[in-house]
């Protein structure tokens, strides 16, 4: 399949800038598969979809405010976005900047210095946080690095709701985006309804951005990133499966943690890049945000969802004014 078959036209003013308050009340479309139906509700009233017994997988990462702003003994400025988790200390980064080389230390705060180790490719570079605390001395000293696309700089409410509620695992430079739409409130009503939750981890990389440059999508490689299935949430799979019940990934980060683990325990990385025609063999329902053309996400949920439909329903979410990407709306694939 070519890159030019995960096209559609986005208006530029659908781009959600700022999130919905509360954050239940975005809007969610549904997506029934079986019937290729089209339904519109808000997050709030996804309880009625599910029943008790379904399972909701969550991935618990924490954005960290990846962005650090230093100088070089010379005094010329470096800016370093952090984008891949190594280590607490050891990340792989972009860095912006004259005369970067292997070796050069660049001061953050009093304390706090980045040394370039290694020289990857262009401005990515693996560098090493030389401080007695780094995700610490990140929270204090670093920037939210919010997409791109959102076109502004980091403000106040960044890092309250690029945040999700439960997120307590650092390393992500991204959110887990479809899990922004889940409030105390709606977590209240799904424990109500008998519906059960379970965690992974996957530190969202920077990656998550990068376009697909390849016009044979099976030749684009997805970059690694750090995955934890732990065996309560493996446990907690096969529980539901053997009762019939449905697994509900929430966001493509947990669709790739579960595919990698196949339900079963896992930790360490995962390069999984799905595309049309994955068989998919844990999940068996998704909740996902609208994605970018011609992106390695949108890929992905065209292999759940099915190419043709998905797009159907991208057009129907343009006509009818859905808010796009990281804090627009969502949908709920069954």
């Amino acid at each position: 399949m070519r890159i030019e078959d995960f096209d559609y036209h986005l208006p530029k003013e659908l781009i959600a800038k700022y999130p919905t308050l509360p954050r239940h009340n975005a809007r969610m479309m549904v997506l029934r598969r079986d019937s290729l139906s089209i339904e519109h509700n808000t997050f709030i009233n996804l309880p009625d979809y599910l029943e008790e017994g379904d399972l909701l997988v969550f991935n618990d990462t924490k954005v960290i405010p990846a962005r650090l702003y230093g100088k070089k003994a010379t005094g010329g400025k470096v800016e370093v976005v952090l984008t891949d988790f190594i280590t607490p200390r050891r990340w792989k980064a972009l860095v912006g900047g004259k005369k970067i080389r292997e070796g050069l230390e660049i001061e953050v705060a009093k304390g706090f210095r980045i040394k370039i180790l290694r020289h990857i490719r262009e401005s990515s570079f693996e560098v090493e946080l030389l401080t007695d605390n780094p995700l610490a001395d990140i929270d204090r000293y670093g920037h939210i690095p919010i997409p791109p696309y959102l076109e502004r700089e980091e403000e106040e409410i960044d890092r309250k709701y690029y945040q999700t509620i439960f997120a307590k695992e650092e390393g992500a430079v991204a959110s887990p985006t479809a899990s922004l739409h889940f409030s105390e409130e709606l977590m209240a009503k799904l424990e109500e309804k008998g519906v059960k939750t379970a965690f992974i981890t996957l530190h969202v990389s920077y990656g998550t951005f990068k376009p697909v440059k390849e016009k044979l999508i099976h030749k684009h490689r997805v970059d690694a990133e750090f995955v934890r299935v732990p065996p309560d949430t493996a446990e907690a799979i096969k529980r539901t499966k053997g009762e019939g019940k449905k697994v509900i990934a929430v966001g493509t980060t947990v669709v790739r943690a579960l595919e990698t683990s196949k339900g079963e325990p896992y930790e360490g990385w995962t390069e999984l890049y799905i595309y049309p025609p994955y068989r998919f063999k844990v999940v068996s329902a998704m909740i996902t945000n609208f994605h970018l053309p011609k992106s390695s996400l949108l890929i992905l949920v065209s292999a759940f969802a099915g190419r043709e439909f998905l797009l159907k329903a991208y057009r129907e979410a343009v006509g009818k004014k859905y808010r796009f990407y990281s804090y627009g709306d969502g949908m709920l694939i069954l």
